[in-house]
């Protein structure tokens, strides 16, 4: 029996994939027929239902990574690939608070919210109201969200969390508050980013050179499906490539003692002297001159 208010997804022989909140007051209707809620209810997941017209359906358990596809949404979602590496890299779970900028749609959100359980805590911030009423209404659907709190602020005024335990952010200039980000996380925290190109990622990295972040990793994730056919099992024509560039990083004071022990070839010897001259040119670049309202008066 499956019980009302669960998640269903109902599959054609077609393979079409339809996720819905099974009510007792609203039957399911496609081209395929109508369904009776009433009849969803008194089977099993699993099962094949005909419809009104005779066609049969699978009733099938929506899992978490179902339940992210199918969030409503008004900007591109994090894919399950790359959200449930995220918490993982993040160390979303219980006890933990987890601060996100950017959370659009909200579906990385459902996904932190999943992971952090009752204990943890999931602090969310987007600057336009439209995608944090969007998120809440997404959390409410997927029924999360009793764990997440979500600000409408643009995160270069400041976070509303301190002490977190990692933070996360989705924005297209990130380097633009990681100052602020600083400011929310304890020592320690692991700070986690995705950016689309490549461009913007060399940008985040050369803001991230004067500290205070270490153990800087730049990733990509990408997945490819096979057919499961015992007798020609090969890869299937299609996979889900390039979504994102991950950046990864930990809050660390770098210790000029334990760099130097560090085993350098060729290669870092030349980046280590690319990197000091690069600092030392913007320590002597001129502060811009602003001006003032008495500047031009004689």
């Amino acid at each position: 029996m499956i019980p009302y208010g669960s998640h269903v997804i109902y599959l054609t022989p077609k393979g079409k994939r339809y996720i819905k909140i099974l009510s007792e007051t609203e039957d399911w209707h496609s081209n395929e027929g109508v369904l009776q809620s009433a009849d969803v209810h008194m089977a099993d997941f699993g099962d094949t239902l005909l419809t009104s017209l005779g066609r049969p359906v699978q009733i099938l358990e929506a899992t978490l990574h179902d339940i992210l596809k199918g969030v409503k949404r008004l900007t591109q979602i994090i894919y399950p690939k790359d959200a449930a590496y995220i918490c993982m890299r993040l160390g979303a779970g219980p006890g933990r608070t987890v601060a996100e900028a950017g959370c659009g749609s909200g579906g990385l959100t459902c996904a932190l919210s999943w992971f952090s359980g009752p204990t943890g805590r999931v602090v969310s911030h987007d600057a336009r109201e439209e995608f944090v009423k969007l998120a809440r209404r997404n959390l409410e659907w997927a029924k999360l969200g009793t764990n997440v709190e979500i600000h409408c602020r643009d995160v270069r005024d400041g976070f509303c969390v301190e002490g977190a335990d990692a933070l996360f952010l989705d924005m297209r200039t990130p380097w633009e508050c990681l100052d602020q980000a600083v400011r929310a996380v304890r020592p320690g925290a692991v700070f986690g980013f995705l950016l689309p190109t490549v461009l913007q990622v060399s940008e985040l990295l050369k803001h991230m050179e004067r500290g205070p972040f270490d153990s800087i990793e730049v990733e990509e994730l990408l997945l490819r499906g096979w057919k499961p056919l015992a007798d020609r099992l090969r890869p299937n024509d299609r996979m889900i490539a390039h979504t994102g560039f991950l950046v990864f990083a930990r809050h660390q004071k770098r210790s000029e003692s334990f760099d130097a022990l560090r085993p350098k070839g060729t290669r870092e010897r030349k980046q280590e002297e690319a990197l000091r001259r690069r600092l030392a040119e913007q320590d002597a670049e001129p502060e811009a001159d602003l001006g003032g309202p008495g500047d031009d008066a004689e």
